[in-house]
């Protein structure tokens, strides 16, 4: 990365990280250029230099969110999607240390970001994230399993919604707990090694 490279890419991150600040406080459509510019520490023709109008800056800031999430995971996007019809039926079960050790370190060490994600997640467009997810990871997924199709989306909420209230309930607790005792209950609920019947 060359100078200019690096100045653009630093004035960047500037503007994500003040419009993740000013979310915390405001809605996005009363968040205006100049309250970002004044946040970031930069001028407004910098910020027109990046970006046409706010919505720009918001996907910008949306992808930083996703791309600091996946930069605590030691595998290559790509290299999973593909891998979906190949690997071992085994290998498609992500509660486990290998997957939820980054996704909870990422919670833990960005809980303003994830929060922020939570509360703002129409705005800053996660259900199109999601989708894509679905689509591409799930969805196969899914259908190794022998799910039916008109069950799969059914199916999905329903275990992504455990897993989330889980780590919401970690979240209220200030992520007191160690990650060891969250990915337990996590794997004892989504795999059923828990029978409270018999308890």
């Amino acid at each position: 990365m060359n100078k200019s490279e690096n100045k653009y890419f630093n004035t960047a991150l500037k503007m994500d990280k003040a419009l993740i600040l000013l979310l915390e406080k405001k809605e996005f459509e009363y968040i205006t250029i100049k309250e970002i510019c004044d946040t970031a520490g930069v001028n407004r023709s910098t910020f027109y230099l990046h970006y046409e109008n706010t919505s720009d800056l918001l996907k910008e800031t949306t992808q930083y969110i996703l791309d600091k999430h996946f930069s605590y995971y030691n595998v290559d996007k790509k290299d999973v999607v593909l891998g979906l019809e190949n690997c071992e039926r085994k290998e498609l079960i992500f509660v486990t240390h290998e997957y939820l050790t980054p996704y909870l370190t990422f919670v833990k060490e960005n809980r303003r970001i994830f929060k922020l994600a939570i509360k703002q997640f129409q705005i800053m467009n996660m259900d199109e994230v999601y989708n894509k997810l679905f689509r591409y990871v799930f969805e196969p997924i899914l259908e190794r399993f022998s799910i039916p199709e008109k069950e799969r989306a059914y199916v999905m909420k329903f275990y992504l919604t455990g897993v989330f209230s889980v780590v919401m309930e970690w979240l209220e607790n200030d992520c007191k707990e160690e990650l060891d005792f969250v990915i337990k209950i996590i794997s004892d609920c989504v795999l059923g090694m828990r029978d409270i019947s018999k308890q």
